[in-house]
């Protein structure tokens, strides 16, 4: 009897304590319209820069509804499914506990939940989904208080808005959104079986992931609906799951990879983790499905393009990452690291520019050899003294290591990273060829600083952040960073006119001024074409991801083309803007732009850092300290009269050069003394037709 008296005893204090902790946990839940309000994860929503929506990241939900806009059969389904006994149990129902016990006993494992609706919805709400006894405890004390503080239907409503049906979708109305494509008001029977059977296991029960189990799963809510006596045999039988139309899923555009580079900066901008955020950024859509044609339409078969376009304040107007991004997310404009070939001249001459030399110096096309290393034109000629333009626009490789040699290879590889290269430049002679891997967004930045007249342009995407209706974040440009003087800026703009009006990159011509820089590496591995034009700088590369050959792939072939097919619709609503320097013609067609290193493509031959060509077969050991130097450019040969020079480089371009486009007309240049200046050719407008020869 003592014994029954202590039992009876210790149950009574049990009762009260847990009423006293039903009763504090009452008192301090939130009141039902700020369980509405409260948020059960961050929720993205990115905005281009027109304000139309790019893409909704994080939870999705849709419009809340009431309990009686709430159609019966959702209400029905969910209860019939989830806790037939909710109208009758106070929050835990000891039925179903003592059910789920019996089965783990049996089973050896928990197979069935005795979790009630209540239960879900407090766990939604306030815990998480730890299957630990201190847990689950708390959640029967919470679930008991909801019951004391809210009405049934409350929590029907909360359960029905909150609860998580799977693909980010919160709440019925999101889900039936997401995957019939209308609001939760419409569902019918066989609908709404399908999203209440979804909360057992969202990932499993998907109907975009598998439609099979959704339709299955769908079927045993109507079979509990019949037993509980919410629907009749006959209209189980009209409902019918496998008829139903699914949304289509939306498309995963090019797009993606702008807010893949850009959401993830939203960690260093600002500190707000929990309320939903509206993030305004620069994309242009118009801009954006312009560049994704450009580099689909010419990208040769089989490799992959990538395009980054610079407002003239660093805003990315456009960013594609490679050609489809369902198949491939690998962001190859701001991820991927490759050779730039001949674009990297653009710092070869900058500190060439900086250093006083003009474009019109005359400067000697001749073999050259430098620690044992002799590049050579594509040409295998060379042309004598020639003007920095000329050897600018047709990217002649001796001169640039002329120009390397003499300004120092350090000097090239700081001004490289003043405008912006992240990844290593190395100082061996082959750099200026464009030997260090470089990254298109970051090149990008380095032509569109010239393009400012030498300030520093940093690319940014988001321009402000919202949470609550309330601005947490504004970006603000600095144009504080002076990287050249403008004079130099302006220089380099002249060489680079010169390179698309004549030079390598012809097939970037738009119909207006544009000043840029083709980049071809050797064996046809990547393609490079640079520049700008009315306040937008514009990058493309082309190649293939394993590195191999691209036949036919040239910096002024398809990269110039799909630059000239994206700028030409994205400058158009803008104004023509003259640069301030006019073009300057060069002093005559000399060779395509092909970063060789020993002549024509080697079919596969790789280079090593020095620009040397690395072996394919063994070779025999050396010792480093005797291993030979690069083969040496042979001696030049007897110097020959004018006329057979001029008649060389007249056979050079028949022979070597890809049907060039029609050339201006110009009278014959006679090689000069070394050290002469050749006079200036007058200025001509970008674009102007001239007769060809």
């Amino acid at each position: 009897m003592t014994t029954v008296k202590i039992l009876v005893g210790l149950a009574v204090l049990a009762l009260a304590a847990l009423a006293v902790a039903v009763y504090v946990a009452r008192a301090q839940l939130p009141s039902f319209e700020e369980l509405k309000s409260s948020p059960n994860g961050q929720m993205i929503r990115v905005h281009a820069a027109d304000g139309s929506v790019i893409v909704s990241l994080g939870p999705s939900y849709g419009e809340w509804l009431s309990y009686s806009t709430i159609p019966l059969v959702m209400r029905d389904a969910t209860i019939a499914v989830e806790d037939r006994r909710f109208r009758s149990h106070p929050g835990i129902d000891p039925i179903g506990i003592a059910r789920s016990a019996m089965i783990r006993y049996e089973r050896g494992r928990w197979i069935q939940g005795g979790s009630t609706i209540t239960q879900q919805i407090t766990r939604t709400i306030f815990l998480n989904n730890q299957k630990k006894f201190g847990r689950k405890f708390r959640e029967w004390i919470l679930s008991l208080a909801m019951e004391r503080k809210f009405s049934k239907d409350q929590i029907l409503e909360l359960y029905l808005n909150k609860v998580y049906y799977g693909g980010g979708a919160y709440g019925i109305d999101a889900a039936s959104r997401k995957f019939f494509g209308h609001g939760a008001e419409e569902l019918s029977l066989a609908e709404a079986a399908v999203i209440a059977g979804l909360v057992k296991a969202p990932s499993n029960y998907s109907p975009t992931a598998d439609a099979d189990a959704a339709v299955g799963r769908a079927g045993v809510v109507i079979q509990q609906m019949v037993r509980n006596g919410y629907v009749t045999p006959a209209q189980a039988a009209a409902a019918d799951p496998k008829g139903l139309k699914l949304a289509p899923a939306a498309r995963q555009n090019s797009a993606r990879y702008f807010t893949d580079w850009a959401l993830p900066l939203l960690d260093t901008l600002i500190d707000e983790t929990q309320a939903p955020l509206e993030v305004w950024t620069t994309i242009d859509p118009a801009m954006q499905r312009q560049a994704d044609a450009a580099i689909r339409a010419n990208v040769p078969a089989g490799a992959q393009g990538a395009l980054v376009s610079l407002d003239r304040d660093g805003a990315v107007r456009a960013m594609v990452g490679g050609t489809d991004y369902v198949s491939s997310i690998y962001n190859r404009a701001t991820q991927a690291v490759r050779q730039p070939g001949s674009s990297f001249k653009l710092f070869v001459y900058l500190a060439a520019l900086e250093a006083g030399h003009k474009p019109e110096d005359s400067i000697v096309d001749e073999p050259v050899t430098i620690d044992g290393w002799s590049p050579r034109n594509d040409s295998r000629r060379n042309s004598g003294p020639v003007s920095l333009r000329t050897a600018f626009a047709y990217s002649l490789n001796t001169v640039a290591a002329k120009l390397g040699q003499e300004v120092g290879f350090t000097t090239i590889a700081d001004m490289a990273r003043r405008f912006g290269i992240t990844t290593p430049v190395n100082t061996h002679p082959a750099m200026v060829l464009g030997t260090s891997d470089v990254r298109l967004i970051d090149m990008t930045r380095a032509f569109a600083s010239v393009a400012a007249k030498g300030v520093d342009v940093v690319p940014y995407g988001i321009t402000r952040v919202t949470a609550r209706g309330q601005t947490i974040y504004t970006h603000e440009v600095d144009r504080s960073r002076v990287l050249v003087a403008p004079y130099v800026a302006a220089e380099m703009t002249d060489l680079l006119q010169t390179a698309v009006n004549t030079g390598t990159g012809r097939q970037a011509q738009i119909g207006r001024p544009v000043a840029g820089k083709t980049g071809t590496t050797t064996s046809l591995r990547d393609g490079w074409f640079l520049g700008f034009s009315s306040g937008l700088t514009t990058g493309v590369w082309m190649g293939r991801d394993d590195a191999r050959p691209v036949r036919g792939l040239h910096g002024g072939t398809a990269p110039a083309r799909a630059f000239a097919a994206f700028m030409k619709p994205a400058t158009a609503t803008r104004p023509v803007e003259q640069f301030d320097t006019q073009v300057t013609l060069p002093e005559w067609q000399l060779e395509p732009d092909e970063a060789s290193y020993f002549g024509t493509p080697d079919e596969g031959m790789a280079v090593d850092e020095d620009g040397n060509p690395i072996a394919t077969a063994p070779a025999a050991t050396v010792e480093p300290e005797t291993a030979p130097a690069a083969p040496v450019e042979p001696a030049a040969p007897p110097a020959r009269s004018p006329q057979q020079q001029l008649d060389d480089l007249i056979d050079s371009v028949t022979r070597d050069t890809p049907a060039p486009a029609p050339l201006p007309t110009r009278a014959p240049v006679r090689p000069l003394p070394p050290g002469t200046v050749p006079p200036r050719q007058p200025p001509v407008q970008s674009g102007d037709p001239r007769p060809t020869q």
